[in-house]
């Protein structure tokens, strides 16, 4: 039996939050759960454009984390409690951590900033770091208006922008495309 994908509930602009709870789709938690949605599909393109298969497999832990992120941030979090939903855990930001020193061994030294650009690669993973930010920044909103937001997951996110960085420029080395350093006009 197949289910049909649209249910007609969200036609006059409301939607379900896990839970029943019903929200306006501008709602900050839904903008929260569709950045992060957003950056997951922007991780499956960077994945499907990288060829080293270390990168590759840890992008796809990542875009489960993601899932984990946008399930948290779906559900109603006075009936979360209750619910069995998956979780973080210290151990995915130690490898993000991990790889951010891995890469970091054999990509040059900063000496300036960096502009986004230099191969389409490249490109994508900058705009993934960029949605990142977002999607963290909508958590600190979520957080400072007090809609209960895991500690883990803002920092998930934080270390989760760094490692982006770090892979583009990681990416650039592989690629042997050029780093492009911003010169500011003086």
């Amino acid at each position: 039996m197949s289910f049909k994908i649209y249910t007609k509930t969200g036609d006059k602009g409301s939607t379900s939050l896990i839970g029943g709870t019903k929200v306006p789709k501008s709602h900050l938690r839904i903008e929260a759960y569709g950045t992060v949605d957003e950056l997951n599909s922007h991780i499956g393109l960077c994945r499907d454009l990288l060829e080293d298969e270390k990168s590759r497999e840890i992008l796809l832990e990542v875009q489960d984390r993601l899932f984990t992120i946008g399930s948290s941030l779906a559900c109603d979090p006075i009936k979360e409690p209750g619910m069995r939903l998956p979780d973080l855990k210290e151990a995915d930001i130690k490898l993000l951590e991990d790889e951010v020193d891995r890469m970091s061994e054999v990509t040059p030294p900063m000496r300036s900033f960096i502009l986004p650009g230099g191969h389409t690669t490249v490109s994508s993973l900058h705009i993934a770091r960029c949605v990142c930010r977002r999607a963290e920044r909508c958590c600190v909103r979520l957080e400072l208006e007090s809609m209960e937001v895991d500690a883990i997951l803002l920092k998930y996110l934080n270390r989760l922008s760094d490692y982006l960085f770090v892979l583009s420029r990681y990416a650039t080395c592989l690629l042997k495309a050029e780093e492009i350093a911003w010169k500011p006009r003086v």
